[in-house]
């Protein structure tokens, strides 16, 4: 696997470069604009063809955009829906201008008219957003969620109803989460690994998974609440991080800390995870660190 982290564009889409080499990352995921405006600036072609040129040049890659916060295409308000696809678009054009790989988005909530009203919304949302973009590149991912409140995604059923629902013309992939799975109720543990891997096949499919969101947990299993924690530091530990970065399966694969902490956490758990997937059986989280000191 290969791994990054989410890195901030502030003072430019080049300083992104600059935060993912400070750390170690071999992949990048960014936001292309304000996660929490809907509106956004044009992007500057000089800004643009830098950071392609850094991110190329330093074999940064699969490059990643997160979508916004905002978008939520299974809206119960009908303005809402309008502004999330009209924002999806943008995404999607913006990821297209800035050489992306993979647009990563939340899937969405219903807004109290139920898991089957706000599937179909979302799956006639996306159809109507890639048929207006025209793009190709980004590939969209779908993330799974926790399952707080009434959002959906957080099952395998229903993130297939999704992928079902558009047009088979259009490529959609999945970014699994790692904690949010876990408090969604998947048994993302070193003794479930096996077993979630495999329904998420049966249900979905592997070679729809095209991505990684590597995060453990603050919160319990089953929790249904999205409180991400430090690699090894919350309820999944270490076990099931350490059979991930060993799996064949997932090799070229981005992976993606999104982790609290800012960059010096990122430096951390990077180097954690890449000694998990030398073989290095580390026994506790400060293992990494400890050793930089040595």
């Amino acid at each position: 696997m290969l791994l990054g982290a989410h890195v901030s564009i502030a003072g430019g889409l080049h300083r992104a470069v600059d935060r993912g080499l400070e750390i170690g990352a071999e992949t990048l995921q960014i936001f292309s604009k304000n996660q929490v405006q809907w509106d956004s600036p044009p992007l500057d072609p000089d800004v643009v063809a830098r950071f392609q040129r850094e991110t190329l040049g330093n074999e940064l890659g699969p490059v990643s955009v997160h979508g916004s916060y905002l978008i939520n295409l299974a809206s119960a308000d009908e303005e809402v829906r309008k502004k999330s696809r009209k924002a999806l678009v943008d995404e999607l054009i913006r990821g297209n201008v800035i050489g992306a790989d993979f647009l990563i988005l939340h899937p969405g909530s219903h807004g109290g008219d139920g898991e089957a009203a706000g599937l179909e919304r979302i799956a006639q949302g996306l159809d109507w957003c890639l048929n207006r973009a025209e793009v190709r590149r980004p590939t969209l991912l779908l993330e799974n969620t926790a399952g707080q409140g009434q959002g959906v995604g957080h099952r395998f059923e229903q993130i297939r109803v999704l992928i079902d629902g558009v047009p088979k013309l259009w490529e959609l992939g999945v970014c699994l989460d790692t904690c949010h799975a876990f408090a969604a109720g998947y048994d993302i543990s070193e003794k479930g690994y096996s077993s979630v891997f495999d329904e998420f096949h049966r249900v979905i499919g592997l070679e729809k998974l095209r991505a990684f969101h590597l995060n453990d947990s603050k919160k319990e299993w089953k929790s249904r609440v999205d409180r991400h924690e430090r690699i090894g530091r919350g309820e999944i530990g270490m076990g099931f991080f350490r059979r991930l970065m060993k799996d064949p399966r997932f090799v070229g694969l981005p992976g993606y800390l999104e982790v609290p902490g800012g960059l010096s956490a990122f430096k951390g758990d990077l180097k954690l995870l890449k000694r998990l997937r030398t073989g290095d059986r580390l026994t506790n989280p400060g293992y990494a660190e400890k050793r930089e000191r040595m």
